[in-house]
């Protein structure tokens, strides 16, 4: 079972998320390169929501292939090119994630290697042995 850490001398999350998560030792590991919002045949959906929603679905292959779920997630990054794209992003992340909560971190970048691409995603996932 993961631990949850949010100490009361630390400022709560700003959403919904944990400041630190402790895995058991006995845990198997999956660490995913990070997710673009593109879709199979290349296409590339404009808005940022779609995007995301394109990346937390390649993820969740990812896990699926891994015998993991969302549940198993204990680390979200994500990278958007603007910052108002922060709401509709933690809005995707939001739907996806599951009690407790992964740790995340979104950070605002200049660009990926394709101006379309607006939001980039990777997780780290933790499941019991």
């Amino acid at each position: 079972m993961k631990q949850v850490f949010n100490p009361p001398s630390v400022r709560r999350p700003f959403g919904h998320y944990n400041h630190g998560l402790l895995v058991p030792a006995a845990a198997s590991l999956l660490v995913t390169s990070g997710q673009l919002g593109i879709r199979p045949d290349d296409t590339v959906p404009d808005d940022v929501t779609s995007q995301a929603e394109l990346c937390f679905e390649a993820i969740k292959a990812i896990l699926e292939e891994a015998e993991m779920t969302f549940a198993d997630v204990i680390r979200i990054s994500g990278f958007v090119t603007k910052r108002e794209d922060f709401a509709p992003y933690m809005a995707v992340r939001d739907r996806y994630t599951l009690d407790p909560k992964p740790v995340s971190t979104l950070i605002i970048v200049s660009g990926f290697t394709c101006a379309e691409f607006l939001v980039e995603v990777e997780v780290t996932a933790a499941k019991l042995l």
